[in-house]
């Protein structure tokens, strides 16, 4: 019941006007015999501001020499206001006109008061969060500040990105003088096994000379490329006896 009362409440109507009602149901009843307040209130409210405008003036000009003419320049059957008694209709109709213009103004008024009330609360509302967003930022900027003081600077990175450039060129030249170590390293092996074949060489062709000689066998120029030692000569076969000593020997004897 309460909140639906809140809910009915406008905060843009005079308080006069702010009349909870007591249910729904009598609420429509009202609706039903009765114009709306805020309906009243927006009425009486256009006329007011419709009277405040030069177009209001100019008819309410324009109506009141009408009517001063008329009653002055028409025939006397057709005046209904004489002039004598210095158009007294005219200013009742003025007096009334001016006794409902105050109200309404003063209406409008409160109105655009409560209007600007609740726009007052509103922007006072809006500058209370402006605040509590402004020390929020305030806070978290002392926040990055405080933060900003443990990272690396820009001189930092620059040094940093220096040294580890100078250390990856160390890097590149020392790769460099190991390949060609490396390089050098193997050319030498190479001259080295070649030496040492060329030595084996001459070592296995000075073995096959020398094993010649002893044998008695000329020896003979091999190659160096194939050291192959040279064939041994074959034994030499005993010479064999005179052939009267073989016929002396194969004589049986005589006595036998």
């Amino acid at each position: 019941m309460a909140r639906s009362d809140r809910s009915d409440q406008r905060l843009d109507s005079p308080k006069g006007l702010r009349v909870a009602p007591l249910s729904r149901t009598r609420n429509r009843n009202r609706n039903r015999d009765r114009p709306s307040s805020d309906r009243f209130g927006r009425l009486t409210e256009a006329i007011a501001r419709g009277m405040g405008t030069p177009w209001f003036l100019l008819g309410l000009t324009l109506f009141v020499l009408f009517w001063m003419g008329w009653n002055t320049l028409a025939p006397v059957a057709w005046r209904f206001d004489s002039v004598a008694l210095g158009f007294i209709a005219l200013t009742l109709v003025l007096s009334m006109q001016a006794s409902y213009a105050a109200p309404m103004i003063l209406l409008a008024q409160n109105r655009q008061d409560d209007r600007d009330r609740v726009q007052f609360e509103q922007d006072r509302q809006r500058a209370e969060r402006n605040l509590a967003d402004t020390e929020y930022l305030a806070r978290e900027v002392v926040a990055l500040r405080l933060g900003m003081k443990d990272l690396a600077s820009r001189d930092f990175l620059r040094s940093e990105l220096r040294a580890l450039l100078e250390n990856l060129e160390q890097r590149e030249d020392e790769e460099k003088r190991s390949r060609k170590r490396s390089r050098k390293g193997d050319r030498e092996r190479e001259i080295d096994h070649d030496h040492d074949h060329d030595r084996e060489a001459g070592q296995d062709r000075a073995t096959a000379t020398a094993q010649a000689t002893a044998r008695g066998v000329e020896p003979t120029t091999a190659p160096a490329a194939s050291a192959v030692p040279a064939p041994s000569a074959a034994p030499a076969m005993p010479a064999s006896p005179p052939a009267s000593a073989r016929t002396i020997e194969e004589r049986p004897p005589i006595g036998r």
